[in-house]
């Protein structure tokens, strides 16, 4: 029997997916399920000629090019001539900001998973405050005040940033309910950061951890992951990078501050992906993991505070703790030590994976109750039963770009938005179908624990949920 998927509204005009990827190839099958849309009107945009037959034998109009700051707006103009449709992008090296400015002008509904820049951002130079996402972000945000309203565009609606940013609202309501507190959901952002910090949460960790494993070892000099490897080794080489709380009464000796914007960020003299935090999720109990950079650690910490600039009243430190699979850590070391990225990449399919699980959540630390996890525990059979062509991760962030694409076509008007401002109920209530088991869980561990006496390291037993005590040394 042919399972009924709702049909949550119609989409007039083109649907342009930019990019097709893991995640590219995973959004395609959802929109088919969910809109109503004319299929002949849905074009990919991707220059690697890899996905060539895929696209042909399920008869998808391909325009093999690589948008560029000289071509993007007369291959997007021509692809939305009347300015109706829906702009999908999942690509690398594409400038969403532009992209982003480029689809509202025209007055087409935009979306991305991440704030992404142009080719050579990353590693061209050697400032590593401009390659900040803090950087990238206030770019955005700058833009939302010049030009507020218009077109929705969504801004870095993936699992994360994305999806966790509706994690943290309902970890915030099941803390209430729990601890006795109303756990009415407020209507405005100052009311959610009133509410973080009447519970008395210290901060927030992106916890994740990633067991997705195949049966074959990872071959030397290929990077094996479950999603981009681009992606990854850009934000991996990105300087560590976190929002800064309140409660923090330490600096890291390697940390910068940031002197213009919200000021809701530090950022370390450091590439991320080989910078280590203690963190805990359900499955390991504690573990390590990388403070890569991401979008959310600065969103949730400015989103959350209360008062503004560098020393509001209240703030909650925020940053990524992510355990990748196995084989992408082998894959990590492998790449550092080398000092050369590898020039084979591959990401584990659905197929070939044979055990493991993607646990995807948030961390509220330094309430009563200690630390509640809240997040999805999916597996990749339980993926490879809800949806073709992607794996636990990635059907984590394609479920996410749906939800985001629902809720903007409910809300065409809603200019510039990041995951924070948009309804996280209604969202959830979309993704939800496609994240397993999503689950709350407590626990009496800090990052004082599963310390090695033999090796006395500089912590600060006055506060565990410190920075300092986070950070691996």
């Amino acid at each position: 029997m042919t399972q009924e998927h709702p049909v949550y509204g119609r989409i007039d005009g083109p649907i342009v997916i930019i990019g097709f990827g893991s995640i590219g190839k995973g959004v395609w099958p959802l929109i088919e399920r969910h809109f109503d849309y004319d299929a002949d009107k849905l074009t990919v945009i991707e220059p690697d000629a890899g996905q060539a037959n895929f696209l042909r034998q399920h008869k998808l109009n391909h325009l093999q090019v690589a948008l560029t700051p000289d071509n993007y707006q007369e291959v997007l103009g021509g692809l939305f001539p009347d300015g109706k449709g829906f702009c999908v992008n999942l690509s690398v090296d594409t400038s969403s900001l532009d992209l982003m400015k480029f689809c509202r002008e025209i007055g087409v509904p935009y979306i991305d998973t991440v704030v992404e820049p142009w080719a050579g951002y990353y590693f061209g130079t050697t400032d590593n405050a401009a390659r900040t996402n803090y950087a990238l972000r206030q770019a955005v945000r700058d833009e939302k005040a010049r030009n507020p309203g218009g077109t929705t565009a969504v801004s870095c609606c993936g699992a994360n940033p994305g999806m966790v940013s509706w994690f943290v609202k309902e970890a915030l309501l099941t803390l209430a309910r729990d601890t006795g507190r109303d756990a009415t959901p407020p209507t405005d952002r100052e009311g959610w950061a009133r509410l973080m910090m009447s519970l008395g949460v210290k901060g927030v960790h992106i916890a994740e951890r990633d067991t997705q494993a195949r049966r074959l070892p990872r071959p030397r000099n290929v990077f094996v992951n479950t999603w981009s490897v681009e992606g990854f080794i850009a934000e991996g080489f990105q300087p560590a990078e976190l929002g800064w709380g309140t409660h923090e009464t330490w600096f890291p000796e390697s940390g910068h501050r940031q002197d213009s914007g919200c000021q809701a960020g530090i950022w370390l003299e450091r590439p991320g992906a080989i910078t280590r935090v203690h963190t805990w999720c359900p499955t390991p109990g504690p573990q390590f993991g990388f403070l890569v950079t991401h979008n959310e650690a600065i969103s949730i910490s400015d989103y959350y505070t209360v008062g503004k600039g560098a020393n509001p009243e209240f703030r909650p430190t925020c940053h990524y703790a992510y355990h990748p699979c196995d084989d992408a850590v082998l894959s990590l070391h492998e790449m550092f030590g080398s000092g050369q990225q590898q020039v084979k990449h591959h990401i584990l399919t659905e197929d070939e994976i044979v055990e493991g699980i993607d646990e995807l959540g948030v961390l509220l630390f330094g309430h009563e109750k200690n630390a509640l996890w809240f997040g999805s525990r999916l597996s990749n059979d339980e993926a490879r039963d809800l949806a073709p062509y992607q794996n636990a991760t990635g059907l984590q962030v394609t479920s996410a770009v749906l939800a985001g694409m629902v809720w903007a076509l409910e809300n065409p008007n809603a200019g510039i938005v990041e995951t924070d401002e948009i309804d996280h109920a209604r969202c959830l209530e979309v993704q939800r179908p496609y994240l397993g088991p999503v689950e709350a869980h407590y626990t009496d561990w800090t990052p004082l624990q599963d310390r090695w006496e033999h090796f006395p390291e500089d912590i600060d037993e006055s506060d565990p949920w410190l920075f300092r005590n986070v950070l691996a040394s």
